[in-house]
């Protein structure tokens, strides 16, 4: 399998695994806000979202260099996780198992070379519709800098979206619920970007949120998802230098490149996240995890995993 999986979890009399107190890392300790999702959703959400912005801040403030915005966004991306794991630890009174060390590594490279090879794809597929085009060299010091950028921007954005909103939604929605939810609500996040559509909004609703919650699913770990995460922008723009999702971050990539041509199949200003290729393309190991997930029991229904927690 491309990514490692978690130990089984016990069997249910309608053969679904539950999540057991021992599997979610409970600390031993009460969990100061676990008596209601609701409290803790909008709690741990909103917190990850100040992160995200604050950490925004930060390395527009000190990435002027390519050294500067590579370790500013790897140090800041760390930071955001010791965030995610202070919280879940004070609010819900668990080591946070979706973040396990010894899978990281692993999982993270599998993850951002499995995003790396979706998006050549896609950039394939446009550059035989005759949409993209290459200029020349790009730059080492812009794809390094789009680096520092784009590992923060994996993590904040997975521990916001998957880790707070789609693990938490998951005890009231049920697996596909979350999947639905998340997936829209990180779509239409993207509509405060600078160059941003509502079809490129709705189509990164589809092939992201949509194909990072059915990864998070199957393997209930954060880390192959925020590798994917970084291997699809990194690829975007600081390899083949094209547009992420209408940031208009222009910090540059390894080709000059320009793309031209129907917006539905290149996605135009927005990035060739908005064109059709990508929702295609991305529609595959969408379905690919979510067969995985419910392969291997890890498609829970509503109240199966607050049950398991309280049992």
């Amino acid at each position: 399998m491309l990514f490692n999986n978690p130990r089984s979890a016990p069997q249910a009399a309608d053969g679904h695994a539950r999540p057991t107190a021992a599997a979610e890392g409970n600390t031993g300790r009460a969990a100061r806000w676990a008596a209601s999702a609701w409290v803790r959703l909008p709690v741990m959400f909103v917190a990850m979202l100040a992160v995200e912005a604050l950490t925004t801040t930060v390395n527009t403030a000190v990435g002027g260099t390519a050294l500067t915005a590579l370790i500013a966004g790897v140090t800041t991306g760390g930071l955001a996780l010791a965030a995610y794991v202070g919280l879940v630890r004070y609010l819900e009174g668990r080591r946070p198992q979706e973040l396990t060390l010894a899978r990281a590594r692993p999982e993270l490279g599998r993850g951002a070379l499995l995003g790396l090879g979706l998006f050549a794809v896609t950039i394939a597929a446009i550059a035989m519709s005759g949409g993209y085009h290459v200029h020349g060299w790009g730059s080492i010091g812009g794809a390094l800098s789009t680096l520092g950028l784009m590992s923060c921007v994996a993590v904040t954005e997975e521990l916001a979206f998957r880790g707070a909103l789609f693990r938490i939604l998951e005890e009231k929605t049920g697996t596909y619920g979350a999947v639905v939810v998340s997936g829209l609500v990180f779509g239409c996040l993207h509509l405060v970007n600078k160059d941003a559509t509502v079809w490129g909004a709705l189509a990164i609703a589809v092939e992201a949120g949509l194909m990072f919650g059915a990864v998070y699913a199957a393997t209930r770990s954060l880390w192959p998802v925020i590798g994917m995460h970084l291997g699809w922008n990194m690829a975007e723009q600081g390899i083949f230098g094209t547009a992420v999702s209408g940031s208009g971050t222009g910090t540059g990539g390894l080709l000059h490149a320009t793309v031209d041509g129907p917006q539905i199949l290149t996605g135009g200003s927005f990035g060739p996240e908005a064109g059709i290729f990508a929702v295609l393309v991305c529609a595959v190991p969408t379905v690919l995890f979510l067969r995985a997930a419910k392969r291997h029991h890890r498609i829970y229904g509503r109240g199966e995993v607050a049950q398991a927690r309280q049992g």
